[in-house]
């Protein structure tokens, strides 16, 4: 399945974000959420990351910096759940590190979905948008 669609949300007083139904299915059996690159969160199903896993691994052979990237990345991930009403918790490392204080920007990113702080995301992503307006001639 690839991901996409974007949706605005909001983390609950126990942080906690729904997760949008369109995305659910891809993870009754769980997901992981890393820390990603630009400041924002990526949720992978098992398959993918594990995907990601051998990626990690097989870079980490070249050198200290990819075995420290590595590292970081996979003492940062998660194992998470979704509950019955499709919400998951984010732990507080992570919401701290993605800056999610609020509303939670949750988008499809073609093979995961990613969440976004939406200030991080107009400082980071939106100026990108520019790409679609220009033109080809």
């Amino acid at each position: 399945m690839a991901f996409v669609g974007k949706f605005e949300h909001t983390l609950d007083e126990k942080g906690r974000v729904i997760l949008p139904a369109k995305f659910r299915a891809e993870f009754e059996r769980g997901g992981y959420l890393t820390t990603n690159r630009e400041g924002c969160l990526a949720l992978w199903t098992p398959a993918e990351f594990d995907r990601q896993l051998r990626s990690m691994q097989a870079q980490s052979v070249a050198g200290r910096t990819n075995r420290n990237r590595a590292r970081l990345w996979a003492a940062s991930s998660h194992e998470v759940e979704l509950d019955r009403q499709g919400r998951m918790a984010i732990p507080s490392h992570l919401r701290q590190f993605a800056s999610l204080d609020g509303d939670v920007l949750v988008h499809g990113a073609i093979d995961r979905v990613e969440l976004w702080a939406p200030s991080v995301w107009e400082e980071r992503v939106v100026p990108d948008e520019q790409w679609f307006l220009e033109d080809d001639d």
